[in-house]
């Protein structure tokens, strides 16, 4: 009699051991949607412009209306409209690791495009000039925002607008020498209503790259113009 109540526990016990062991059974890890893939355009573009206290009060704010400007311009649109688009954004820098973005990554790819951020280059929040002028921290950290930036070109920019020279942070060349290892041109548009002789400092000490050249504005009336050369340039 005892051994077939054992039996019949043992049995009970075999049957259920399968449905333990089921419920027991970690669950499995929710799968993550892909992240999307890269965006492909002809140049991914740093449009850097100098914050910093050492230039001319409301320098900062020129710089962003020329720039507004010169995306309105009817070359600049057809240069961004004769290939498969760019991408752009624009950050402001003075002293050392103080680089804001103002407008994050942003594709344009037909004049409308170019409207429409010329016209978020105008709402951005600027702020004053403030700090020292840090170059080669500025293009250091400007090499991070390629990182993730949700595009893929064949070419890589940063573009620098000043009218003064680095006096803190990081030297220009190091940064430079940085720049060029991890295939981003360094380019420069200078503003001589200063310092005369920054062509040749930006020249040799600043730009870098596959095709890197300076662009020279003698002063605020000549700037719009220079930039849209220089843009020109950049794209095609």
């Amino acid at each position: 009699m005892r051994r077939r109540h054992f039996a019949g526990w043992l049995a009970g016990a075999l049957l259920a051991r399968p449905l333990l062991a089921t419920a027991q059974s970690p669950t499995p890890e929710p799968q993550l949607p892909a992240a999307p893939a890269p965006q492909p355009v002809d140049l991914e573009l740093v449009l850097l412009v100098d914050a910093s206290a050492s230039i001319t009060t409301g320098a900062l704010d020129f710089q962003l209306r020329g720039h507004a400007a010169a995306f309105r311009d009817d070359k600049v649109k057809a240069a961004i409209a004769a290939g498969p688009g760019i991408a752009v954004t624009v950050a402001r820098f003075d002293g050392p690791r103080t680089l804001k973005v103002l407008l994050p990554w942003r594709r344009l790819a037909s004049a409308a495009d170019a409207d429409a951020f010329a016209d978020a280059v105008l709402a951005a929040p600027a702020g004053q000039e403030t700090g020292s002028t840090a170059i080669g921290s500025a293009v250091l950290d400007a090499l991070e925002l390629f990182k993730g930036s949700g595009f893929d070109g064949p070419r890589r920019t940063i573009d620098i607008v000043s009218n003064g020279f680095s006096n803190a942070g990081v030297d220009p060349s190091l940064a430079r020498d940085t720049a060029e290892a991890a295939d981003v041109t360094v380019n420069a548009l200078v503003i001589l209503d200063e310092y005369d002789w920054l062509e040749g400092y930006y020249r040799q000490q600043v730009i870098g790259g596959i095709g890197a050249f300076v662009r020279t504005a003698e002063g605020r009336d000549s700037f719009i113009q220079a930039l849209i050369a220089k843009l020109i340039d950049e794209i095609v």
